[in-house]
């Protein structure tokens, strides 16, 4: 079965080189915008069941490689300059129809090339912005390095010229490449440049991944997004009392829900987690249960009753024949004699994890392997740090950390001690220095997966699950648990899935940010839909967290009626935990939309982009204002400015920066809202950029996009917008109208100083408010360089001995959902 599922990988490996590596590279920046109708014409919508597996690749396939042609693509689009490099072919072998010559690298110096890295190689440099075209040229793909040289892997025999029927065609400037590589040749012939296009390591494995859907035990579940065996409470698994009591009480109803459904040992599970709702904590909950659960069949001899029995023995036969079947009885079990050896049956007793930390002793007879995913390493690393700080819990509830393992690159310094390289640097310490001195990249990867086969979890992207690091060891996974699911292409989903797991766990929010989709014919057609809202959309059970820990519940109450049918409800203690003492002013209660009505949008040539002065200038100063009446939020970097557009985020630091002297990010925390998903602050400044009577609102109008914006605050969100913009998409008029209903709509107009003027603060402050006004802006305060209006004689305090900025998951840990 592994020589099949190898051979598979390898036939899709050569595929994917064969297609990608005949294309023109100059022919797909001429005509990748002018025949996109051309290419639309080959593309089927994704759907969300498929009769077969052709039906599916005919889907998949062609979506996948827009998606390449994009990222290829999009390499002329950066602003530094090509830098070419001149190569020496030192040697070259053909294999499988393909070129596979071997060129000079500058081992150790500037240049960073890595495996599958796309290179253009060219007989001569092409000089940017030069009409002529080289006779020679192709694609080759990065096979390996080996010291000063570098494998790559071309493809000579023809151009792919479209992918469905597959059709070849001769290329002049391929067939003359040849010559290039004889290794006969004078050294002037050998000469070739090169040009680094982009990494195609991630698209590699999702497409191997992608063609390996036929050899999936459940591929027909994939294929029909639906089970047809639905469990029984036979194959069903339990835990103990007192684990099953621990867990009742400190997980809600809802995230309950979330593990029994695992524990029905359904194949796949999705669970979906909206903003706040215990995501992280539910996933440790279903780690202690599925480490330490056992087949329901042992718990309970209720089965034994339903056996049909025969006439009742004789007594002194009964004895005779239970003697034969039960040995033990009348000495010694021949079984006890056995001895048992790990992973015999099944069994697996631990001895502790002598690589660190697993502290407590877990007699858990089955022994499980789990596979945990996320697309970024960032959620990877959100979830590898709360499982080291909080540990899972045994069937006696004793709190320990199993052995854990996180791969891949990148990981972040608090979860260091359980990645892979660390992990294989100690153990060879511990083996002594001269073996370290004398090991070979063979016993390095050995060690490697030693390390693994010992892990009880392993954590690892989507991407780097397909990576040679995994596919190598001896053991598989059991379990796969992908979290941020809904953020995943459909083939990304797919990498792990192949380690031979018998059950997956899809978390995610298919209502909140999707995965990112280059291509804008791929994501026409559906290429973003995640797997996980494939089978919500196909009628596929979902079980949905319902309670929520994080927001106000005056910011909760919009997105829970927008996007969750009103199901989300609040934490026992949320309120008195969020509310706080600006609350007492309309205008920076938990939820206030102010209509910068007279703001007008503007696109910086070039960038594709888009920015609003009016926004920028307004946020500053309402925030100037909120730190100068509530010193707790200056300095506790717990206030955060947020957009959908990456150059109103610029323009917001650099006007930052003019007007207070310091860098924003020493103070306060401004980024997209696409790189604030799964983050929190207590405080969020939403700036929405788009003001015009007629273009509309690009993707502002998604609606993935708004609920992330307005659910990363804990106490307070302040929306800033242009309304009648705004009003003309159906969200966002609901957005509005909400605001307009609960009495925080603000009408905003210049000069916005007067807005926060001390007279009309008090007119917004609520009757029974108790908080005394301040009594006016110190001496040390700096002038405002960001109002031209009334701004000579109107100071404002300076932003001073500021906090130590965000960082993520310093000390405190994680920004989390």
């Amino acid at each position: 079965m592994a020589v099949d599922k190898g051979k598979h990988q390898e036939e899709a490996y050569k595929r994917f080189c064969k297609i990608i590596l005949g294309w023109d590279y100059f022919r797909l920046l001429k005509h990748c915008s002018k025949n996109a109708k051309n290419a639309e014409s080959d593309l089927k919508e994704v759907k969300d069941t498929y009769k077969d597996v052709d039906d599916y690749l005919g889907t998949f396939e062609p979506l996948l490689l827009e998606e390449v042609k994009a990222q290829i693509v999009q390499r002329k689009d950066e602003e530094e300059p090509p830098e070419w490099k001149l190569r020496l072919v030192m040697k070259c072998s053909e294999e499988d129809g393909f070129h596979c010559p071997f060129v000079t690298y500058e081992a150790g110096g500037e240049e960073s090339v890595s495996q599958n890295d796309l290179l253009l190689l060219s007989k001569e440099e092409i000089k940017e912005g030069s009409k002529k075209l080289p006779a020679t040229y192709a694609f080759a793909l990065v096979e390996h390095r080996e010291k000063h040289l570098l494998k790559l892997r071309t493809y000579l025999g023809g151009e792919f010229v479209q992918i469905y029927p597959d059709v070849e065609k001769y290329s002049e400037r391929l067939a003359s490449m040849p010559a290039i590589f004889t290794s006969t040749a004078p050294s002037l012939e050998r000469r070739l440049y090169s040009l680094k296009i982009c990494s195609l390591s991630t698209i590699v494995r999702e497409y191997i991944a992608l063609r390996s859907i036929g050899s999936l035990p459940f591929k027909d579940l994939i294929l029909m997004a639906s089970e047809k065996n639905t469990g029984s409470n036979y194959q069903a698994w339990k835990i103990s009392g007192s684990l099953h009591d621990y867990l009742d009480e400190n997980l809600n109803k809802s995230q309950k829900e979330a593990i029994d459904a695992g524990l029905s040992r359904k194949t796949f599970i999705l669970i979906q987690g909206p903003p706040g709702t215990g995501k992280t904590q539910t996933i440790l909950g279903l780690l202690s249960a599925i480490l330490h659960a056992t087949p329901a069949r042992i718990h309970s001899k209720a089965g034994l009753g339903e056996i049909h029995r025969g006439p009742e023995r004789p007594l002194q036969e009964k004895y005779k024949h239970w003697e034969q079947a039960s040995p033990w009885l009348f000495g010694a079990n021949p079984r006890d004699i056995i001895m048992p050896m790990d992973g015999d049956d099944g069994f697996f007793p631990t001895s502790g994890n002598e690589l660190k930390p697993e502290v407590v002793n877990s007699s858990r007879k089955y022994r499980v392997r789990v596979l945990v995913c996320a697309p970024s390493n960032s959620a990877l690393d959100e979830i590898v740090f709360r499982l080291l700080k909080t540990g899972v819990r045994d069937e006696n509830v004793r709190s320990y950390t199993p052995k854990v393992v996180r791969i891949g690159l990148k990981p972040h310094h608090s979860v260091e001690t359980v990645s892979l390289d660390y992990l294989v640097n100690q153990k060879r310490d511990f083996a002594g220095d001269k073996q370290k001195q004398g090991a070979t990249g063979r016993d390095v990867d050995s060690v490697r997966a030693t390390i693994l086969d010992e892990a009880v979890i392993v954590f690892s992207t989507l991407s780097f699950s397909g990576s040679a690091v995994l596919t190598k060891i001896n053991s598989g996974f059991d379990i796969v648990i992908i979290d941020e699911a809904a953020q995943a292409v459909e083939p990304a989903t797919l990498v792990p899935l192949a380690s031979g797991c018998k059950q997956v766990f899809l978390i995610g929010d298919p209502v909140q940010l999707p995965a990112t989709v280059i291509s804008p014919i791929a994501e026409k057609f559906g290429y973003g839909t995640s797997l996980f809202k494939r089978f919500q959309r196909a009628g596929y059970p979902v079980t949905m967290l319902k309670t929520q820990y994080r927001m106000h519940p005056e910011i909760r109450s919009f997105p829970s009626k927008e996007f969750y049918n009103e199901v989300l409800e609040d934490g026992s203690d949320v309120q008195d935990q969020t509310t706080r003492d600006w609350h007492k002013f309309r205008c920076f209660g938990p939820f206030c939309f102010f209509d910068i009505h007279e703001g007008k949008e503007s696109q910086p040539s070039g960038s594709g982009s888009w920015a609003n002065e009016d926004e920028v200038e307004f946020a500053l100063v309402m925030y100037h204002k909120f730190i100068t009446m509530f010193q707790e939020v200056k300095s506790s970097s717990q206030l955060a400015i947020i957009s959908p557009y990456r150059h109103q985020v610029k323009l917001f630091q650099e006007r930052f920066q003019d007007t207070f002297g310091v860098e924003s990010e020493k103070v306060v925390d401004i980024g997209t809202v696409d790189g604030f998903q799964g983050r929190e602050k207590d405080v969020v400044i939403f700036s929405c950029v788009r003001a015009n009577k007629s273009t509309g609102i690009g993707f502002v109008s998604d609606f993935r996009r708004m609920n992330v914006g307005i659910t990363r605050a804990k106490s307070s969100v302040l929306v800033l917008g242009s309304a009648s913009t705004l009003r003309r998409d159906e969200h966002w008029k609901n957005l509005i109208e909400s605001a307009e209903e609960r009495g925080c709509f603000f009408k905003v107009s210049r000069p916005f100083v007067s807005f926060f003027s001390d007279e009309n603060l008090e007119s917004m402050m609520e009757k029974d408010g108790d908080t005394p006004m301040p009594d006016g802006i110190g001496a040390d305060d700096i002038e405002n360089n960001a109002q031209e209006n009334n701004a000579a004689d109107a100071d404002r305090g300076a932003p001073d001995d500021y906090g130590d900025g965000d960082g993520e998951m310093y000390d405190g840990g994680f920004d989390e959902d």
